[in-house]
């Protein structure tokens, strides 16, 4: 059996070469002649029969090609990229224009109503004083102001309070007060502020929030016509209204009715307690 396989292969291999026929048997692919033609490459034409002897050594690596490999050996031992050539400009910042006149005056006009105030906001009017400490346990205020005008309406005499309580102040006289009287109120008669006691003046009763900066008692109001509204005797309509109204804004209100230590004032302060407000 074996014989006759070789037999036959025989016979195929020797009219393979009657018909003049070659077998390429290089595992080396031919060349491509579009890259051979880019890079320079040269290829020899190769005479008939010379498919079987074509050596498998690789050819030589061209000029331009050696260059490229030399180049990217050298950037490689570089420390890093040099990327000036690729970098971005930052667009140019437009100037910006000059205000206009009445941007100028509005600024002067903030300006101008910042002077004076205290607080952070523009519509107390005062200055910042130093911390009062007292000997007297519970009584001091750390952060004292001497508040002149709120929402511009001036104060009878500078009151000693701090912040908490000009803020409130500020907000009832600009939000209750004014709304509430047809002439403009341009002044609060101030009977107490900031003052070492204890409640209501009576002995041993706990340190009353005018120790503490944080309480203000006013006696009367001034208006644009003249007119003063004295809380004593006085306590009609409006000024009920007026004294509901600080109800929240400040913890605790008081007034004629309520205690009888309050008949010919009223009273507001920011206490620090919990609990809702108080307001009698």
């Amino acid at each position: 059996m074996r014989g006759a396989v070789a037999a036959l292969t025989l016979v195929l291999v020797t009219a393979t070469a009657a018909q003049g026929q070659t077998v390429d048997r290089s595992p080396r692919p031919l060349p491509n002649p579009t890259y051979t033609e880019a890079v320079g490459l040269a290829v020899p034409e190769a005479a008939p029969g010379d498919a079987l002897e074509r050596s498998l050594r690789p050819m030589p690596r061209p000029g331009s090609l050696s260059a490229m490999v030399a180049a990217a050996q050298g950037a490689g031992a570089a420390r890093g990229l040099d990327l000036s050539a690729t970098a971005v400009e930052p667009e140019p910042v437009a100037a910006e224009p000059p205000p206009t006149k009445r941007e100028h005056r509005r600024k002067k006009r903030e300006a101008a109503s910042l002077a004076g105030s205290v607080c952070g906001v523009a519509a107390i009017k005062g200055e910042e004083i130093a911390p009062i400490r007292s000997r007297v346990n519970g009584c001091g205020v750390p952060e004292a102001v001497r508040v002149t005008s709120v929402s511009g309406v001036r104060l009878s005499q500078g009151a000693t309070i701090d912040c908490d309580t000009a803020r409130a102040l500020n907000t009832w006289v600009s939000d209750v007060l004014q709304p509430a009287y047809r002439d403009r109120v341009v002044e609060l008669r101030i009977a107490a502020h900031y003052i070492c006691r204890s409640r209501n003046n009576i002995r041993g009763a706990k340190v009353s929030e005018h120790g503490k900066g944080k309480a203000v008692d006013i006696a009367a109001l001034v208006l644009s016509n003249g007119r003063t509204e004295v809380v004593a005797g006085g306590f009609d309509r409006t000024m009920r209204k007026v004294h509901k109204g600080a109800c929240g804004i400040f913890k605790t209100t008081l007034g004629p009715g309520s205690d009888g230590f309050h008949e010919d004032h009223l009273h507001f302060d920011t206490s620090d307690r919990s609990g809702g407000a108080y307001c009698r």
